[in-house]
């Protein structure tokens, strides 16, 4: 084992998770739950081109980082959108449109029935809206599109061009606001008020709960796969995930913790150090928002303000929080693309990878290890949440763009056989 990353980082322990408790005590259960979760794959497995991505092992990584295994949810594939966002944005809009059209007909259609266009005439007059940094908004469009409605999106003035076109590119208006992703939301919420839209966050706030509901269950189709995609006798000790508002790691949190309970894995969340509201509302024992710049190439993290929703769970069942930098974000995307230890290259985007480099940086700290019970036999499970969700700014990072990266790995399989 030695050191892979060597940039600095912070970890925040919590001294008190609370996952001894059986899920849902203390309402709990109300925000998310299997029975949900059952729901929403039943709806997502019928979307067309709906199929799981990868859980690819990293061998020759988990041998450099002194760990038996590290397992990596791949989710540059999903719906061909790059991102595991496709699973929330696009669901919530879904369940929206079923919601309103039930009010107006009396009757619920299953979202395979809105996709085939025969409710149009009902849905067309209907708009949802959001923030974004890119892929939520990306989703919430695709689903728009795809489910009959129209979509209007506000991003922040240093979202990438590439990004808002692929937002567009799935027929949404796309809004520039000055500022950081909080101000952006606040600015989707406003004008959503004065012309009676629907706003489709990944974040909650007081008075609004029901959507990122949605949002969150959508995300549990991912972690649901990957728990069936494990090896036969493998089980996780750690999971790393991704933090920003705290969606995606409340879903993962309360899946495992509902699922497996007190033999669920430890469970860590990484944001930027230069967006960590998650970190400081540990830190605090509060919610808790990073006034700073928020200024990171982990763009789908750079948030401020935590979702109200997801805080209550993982204030109870994170084991703790890790803050890291961009360089070593990006030397991770880095070493997976180049497959550095014998590896299955892979393609990962900013916002990716930072549960990975986390759990990189703890493994080649004695003290972190120790911190984190890090061993020799744990087995590591780390959520890929994206691709390139934008060419120009991956290969600026990474040296190469994405399509060469799995041709060298073609190319790579040839010599071998």
């Amino acid at each position: 084992m030695f050191k892979i990353l060597s940039e600095n980082f912070s970890l925040q322990p919590n001294p008190y998770p609370v996952r001894q408790e059986k899920y849902g005590e203390n309402g709990r259960g109300g925000i998310l739950s299997l029975a949900a979760l059952d729901q929403a794959r039943k709806e997502i497995t019928t979307w067309p081109g709906y199929r799981p991505t990868e859980l690819r092992r990293l061998d020759g990584l988990a041998s450099a980082a002194g760990v038996r295994t590290i397992l990596y949810k791949d989710e540059g594939a999903r719906f061909d959108l790059g991102s595991f966002k496709a699973l929330g944005g696009a669901y919530a809009v879904a369940s929206f449109l079923q919601r309103e059209v039930e009010a107006l007909t009396g009757k619920r259609p299953s979202t395979k029935e809105l996709g085939a266009g025969s409710l149009k005439d009902v849905t067309t007059g209907m708009t949802v809206t959001c923030a974004t940094d890119g892929n939520h908004g990306r989703s919430v469009a695709w689903g728009a599109r795809t489910f009959g409605c129209r979509c209007v999106i506000f991003v922040h003035a240093t979202v990438s061009q590439g990004r808002r076109d692929a937002i567009a590119a799935y027929g949404a208006e796309v809004r520039v606001v000055d500022g950081t992703y909080d101000d952006a939301v606040r600015e989707a919420a406003d004008t959503a008020a004065r012309n009676g839209w629907q706003v489709i966050s990944d974040t909650s706030y007081e008075g609004y709960t029901d959507i990122p509901r949605y949002v969150m269950q959508g995300y549990g189709v991912m972690v649901e796969e990957a728990v069936e995609q494990m090896p036969r006798g493998t089980f996780p000790t750690h999971v790393f995930v991704q933090g920003g508002v705290g969606g995606l790691a409340a879903a993962v949190c309360s899946y495992l913790w509902e699922r497996f309970g007190e033999k669920s894995p430890l469970f860590y969340v990484a944001e930027p150090e230069t967006a960590r509201c998650l970190y400081l509302s540990a830190a605090a024992g509060r919610p808790t928002a990073d006034h700073g710049s928020l200024d990171t190439i982990m763009a789908g993290l750079a948030c401020g303000e935590v979702s109200l929703l997801a805080w209550s769970i993982l204030n109870a069942g994170a084991d703790g929080f890790f803050s890291i930098t961009d360089a070593s974000a990006a030397e991770t995307m880095r070493l997976l693309a180049d497959g550095r230890y014998g590896d299955h290259p892979i393609v990962a985007g900013e916002s990716a990878v930072a549960g990975l480099a986390a759990a990189l940086l703890a493994a080649g700290d004695a003290d972190a290890r120790h911190a984190i019970k890090l061993t020799e036999e744990s087995v590591v499970l780390v959520i890929g949440t994206e691709g390139a969700t934008d060419p120009a700014v991956y290969e600026r990072i990474v040296g190469k763009a994405p399509e060469r990266v799995v041709a060298g790995w073609s190319t790579r399989k040839e010599l071998v056989q």
